[in-house]
């Protein structure tokens, strides 16, 4: 064989393999930058605006019909690729939390504490299968609709992949474990005062009211996730699509223990982990803490863990660099997600898109007002990727326009905060979701085939809600 030969044979080698009778899964970076690029074109043929803005609180706020034509801001070709830079640097903490969750994960492995005690925990099919499932589901469900555990949660998604792997389960499923039970209860936000607090602040609405209305869709989101996973590892099992030898471990290529006791060394790591999660969530729900603290946290982990299971400095240094290198692919792509949002913003059309479809709403009746509202939020979603700072936008247009519609504002909050909390799950532009679908390995339309039957019961009930809120005019006003 030549060297020519040699280095095709080589390359082919090196190609990931294709699946759907060989056709390769569409790439999140190829999909974003296709979005990009239409953001970029639509800075040329949307009408550039600007509402005026006051602050009050530290919040800049829209002035409702302030609306005013400004001078196009199309964004060049060449200014698109400073974008990516851009957003590269503002999402800087999430990248780093990725990164160095890989790093932490990697060196937890190495101690083999954390497989031997999801091993152990998941050995027996059947009820205890559905046992996890539904505690996780309720845990990570309640941290985020406390706002505990929100952009962080792709901090925790490699453990769901490994729990699902102990289960003999597919990566779909053990992303969705975290990532759908998490955003059950964001979709709600009982008590986050990033979402519902701010957003009710926002509309002159006592702060956290209508609790008992959020409880109750709260409920019946977690209740909807826990069956539609539940049915998906029934129907994994009966159809025989769970993971098969060839699908890569976390690890790379170490095999799942079987299940035994873990030795002192182990539990030592596994308490280390389970003090290191349980002081960020403390600090979290009471000190604010965000992304910053909780990669402090995995170094913390990464380095105790290595220290108690007699790992030497130079093999903790090495196996964590090795475990960043690892989770690049699903860091970097936040950035370019976020890019989208920055060429919207400078290119001046959020603004204009945003009047637009309050002016769709103002003919409409009260019920079928609410749902559009709600549409507008997860549409506006895709440009504004913060929740906080969508609010900031809507609230200040949609209150009054409420107002005139014989909507209640209580009413008019829910609908914007299940808008923004039904799209996360698929939103392309969400840079915590594409994160996730890397990380996991997934590809963005494999992740939607999962996760539409889930999706199409979210929605229902965010109908549902919304018309009962509607009906009986939740308030207090």
């Amino acid at each position: 064989m030549n060297d020519a030969s040699r280095k095709v044979e080589s390359v082919e080698q090196r190609r990931p393999a294709r699946a759907n009778g060989g056709r390769e899964p569409i790439s999140p970076y190829v999909l974003l930058f296709v979005m990009l690029m239409v953001a970029v074109i639509a800075t040329w043929v949307v009408p550039s605006g600007e509402f005026s803005r006051t602050v009050s609180d530290g919040v800049s706020l829209v002035v409702p019909g302030s609306l005013k034509p400004v001078a196009r801001h199309g964004v060049l070709p060449g200014e698109m690729f400073v974008t990516l830079a851009k957003g590269m640097i503002a999402s800087a903490p999430i990248i780093f939390l990725i990164l160095f969750t890989g790093g932490a994960l990697a060196v937890l492995e190495a101690t083999g504490a954390v497989r031997s005690a999801l091993a152990l925990a998941a050995h027996r099919e059947g009820a205890r299968t559905h046992i996890t499932v539904i505690v996780l589901c309720v845990v990570f469900s309640l941290l985020g609709t406390l706002g505990v555990v929100t952009n962080s949660v792709v901090a925790f998604v490699p453990l769901g992949l490994l729990l699902a792997e102990s289960m003999g389960l597919s990566r779909e499923m053990g992303a969705g474990l975290i990532y759908l039970s998490t955003y059950a209860g964001f979709n709600t936000g009982i008590l986050n005062p990033v979402t519902t607090g701010l957003t009710q602040r926002l509309a002159s609405l006592p702060m956290f009211s209508g609790m008992t209305f959020r409880v109750c869709i709260y409920i019946v989101f977690v209740v909807a996730t826990i069956i539609f996973l539940v049915a998906r590892i029934r129907a994994s099992r009966v159809n025989g699509a769970a993971v098969s030898a060839s699908t890569p471990s976390m690890g790379g290529a170490m095999p799942l223990p079987s299940p035994r006791r873990l030795d002192t060394r182990q539990l030592v790591v596994v308490g280390i982990v389970l003090v290191c999660l349980s002081v960020f969530v403390y600090g979290s729900s009471t000190r604010h803490w965000a992304e910053t603290e909780m990669i402090a946290m995995f170094l913390v982990m990464a380095i105790a863990g290595g220290i108690a299971s007699g790992i030497r400095p130079g093999e903790i240094a090495d196996t964590f660099l090795h475990g960043c290198s690892g989770l690049v692919k699903g860091a970097l792509v936040v950035g370019i997600a976020r890019a989208i949002s920055i060429v919207l913003t400078d290119g001046k059309i959020l603004d204009p898109i945003v009047d637009m479809l309050a002016g769709w709403l103002a003919p409409l009746n009260s019920t079928a007002a609410a749902i559009s509202m709600f549409a507008s939020a997860a549409l506006i979603h895709v440009g504004i990727s913060s929740g906080s700072g969508e609010s900031a936008v809507l609230i200040p247009i949609f209150a009054p326009l409420c107002d005139t519609l014989h909507l209640t504002r209580q009413v008019t909050v829910q609908a914007v905060l299940l808008g923004e909390g039904f799209i996360n799950c698929f939103n392309p532009t969400s840079g915590v979701l594409m994160a996730v679908l890397a990380t996991s390995g997934v590809s963005y339309v494999k992740w939607l085939r999962f996760v539409m039957p889930l999706l199409v019961a979210w929605f229902g009930i965010c109908i549902v809600a919304i018309a009962a809120g509607v009906a009986i005019h939740l308030g207090p006003f």
